[in-house]
């Protein structure tokens, strides 16, 4: 990441809009822990001014695992008053729960891009289910290491018409001997995509399990799809008539065999 520009002692006889453009290149953890602290003149500035708080990503500054999750959650309920509305990007991570998801939505939040990674808090199909029906403005989803189920999917389909780039990111997994019942199962959220999500040009599937029939589904139901990352999609197949699909279909595919330096998908076997 990029060094934010130095805010010090001289800033303080920078006019205000000034200070105020200088402050909101700092992720809102820095601002809130240690920035806006300088003095009383400091603080109004970061009060009063939403756009300093459109973009709200706590988890790149290394202090936050300092603190424990209510500090977490408090300070993600100010960022997002201060916004008054005009929050257009978020980063949740392992603090968020039902709670504070239903906090971000009932501000009238005008949220277009929603990250959010290992947030095991969250109620399956309750929480992010009802979050999502809140965000009709949603053009960006991403869900790393979260739980989600068709019901998630369902939701998008209905309440997100804007969405154009999905990520759901798992653990990867290899199965045998597989039975109709588990093929189904292997299936289900490739086959939500496809039904539910039509207008998806960007979809990233690292570590799903779906087979060939689920990968068909989305490739049937998305149409408009120019980006597929199927990296860590262990139980697809490639090799013959799909793939040739997939190359003329999709304009940049990244098989599930694709060698990365930073993977973070550990595999398992059933």
């Amino acid at each position: 990441m990029a060094s934010s520009p130095k805010v010090g002692p001289n800033s303080l006889e920078l006019p205000r809009e000034v200070t105020a453009s200088i402050l909101s290149r700092y992720v809102a953890i820095e601002i809130l822990t240690s920035l806006q602290m300088v003095c009383k003149s400091r603080m109004a500035i970061c009060e009063e001014n939403p756009f300093m708080w459109r973009t709200i990503d706590d988890m790149r500054n290394v202090t936050v695992y300092e603190m424990n999750n209510l500090e977490l959650l408090r300070m993600c309920r100010v960022a997002v008053d201060r916004s008054r509305g005009e929050l257009v990007d978020i980063k949740l991570e392992y603090f968020v729960d039902d709670e504070l998801l239903k906090y971000i939505t009932d501000s009238q939040v005008s949220c277009c891009v929603l990250n959010s990674c290992e947030t095991l808090a969250v109620t399956l199909d309750i929480g992010l289910s009802e979050a999502i029906a809140k965000l009709p403005l949603l053009e960006e989803l991403d869900l790393t290491l979260c739980s989600f189920s068709e019901s998630t999917l369902e939701a998008l389909g209905s309440s997100c018409p804007r969405l154009i780039s999905l990520k759901l990111n798992r653990i990867a997994r290899v199965f045998k001997n597989i039975d109709p019942y588990k093929e189904m199962k292997l299936n289900e959220i490739a086959i939500a995509i496809g039904k539910n999500l039509s207008g998806l040009c960007h979809l990233q599937l690292m570590g799903d399990s779906m087979i060939n029939m689920g990968l068909e589904a989305i490739l049937d139901g998305c149409p408009n799809l120019e980006t597929l990352d199927l990296h860590r999609c262990l139980n697809i197949d490639l090799s013959e008539n799909l793939g040739e699909r997939c190359a003329q279909q999709i304009k940049h595919l990244r098989p599930p065999h694709d060698p990365v330096e930073d993977d973070e998908f550990v595999v398992g076997y059933e």
